[in-house]
């Protein structure tokens, strides 16, 4: 027995390091995605907060005055009137839930192609002797 290090466990000790590196850098990446991520959901909810406030404020301040104007000038009775403004209100919310249904970009699209690179790298060496 001699105090030289064995020449095996080097490269065993070269492959872990290198594999830890790898996860890491992994980690770190998705760490970073999802800070974005959930930088941009919170920025879009807190706007589409604010929107939906003043949006629904301005919107019943309109439709009451408009049912109280059309009534007024057309002399129709004010609940016919009202009952028009429901589907009208019906209406747009359906083209508003129309937009919103709408395909958004795929999040996390860079650790997704990185993982797909490195499955495939991991699949050759495995068929490599």
């Amino acid at each position: 027995m001699s105090d030289a290090p064995d020449p095996e466990a080097r490269p065993a000790s070269s492959w872990r390091k290198s594999a830890v590196e790898f996860v890491s850098a992994r980690m770190e990446l998705l760490a970073l995605e999802s800070r974005e991520a959930g930088q941009q959901a919170a920025r879009k909810g807190v706007m589409a907060g604010i929107v939906a406030g003043c949006a629904m404020t301005a919107w019943l301040a309109g439709v009451a005055g408009l049912i109280g104007w059309v009534a007024a000038a057309g002399d129709f009775p004010w609940h016919f009137v009202a009952l028009g403004a429901a589907v009208l209100n019906l209406v747009i919310a359906g083209i508003i839930v129309a937009v919103l249904r709408r395909p958004t970009p795929p999040m996390f699209s860079i650790s997704k192609a990185e993982l797909l690179k490195d499955r495939q790298w991991l699949l050759n060496l495995k068929d490599k002797p």
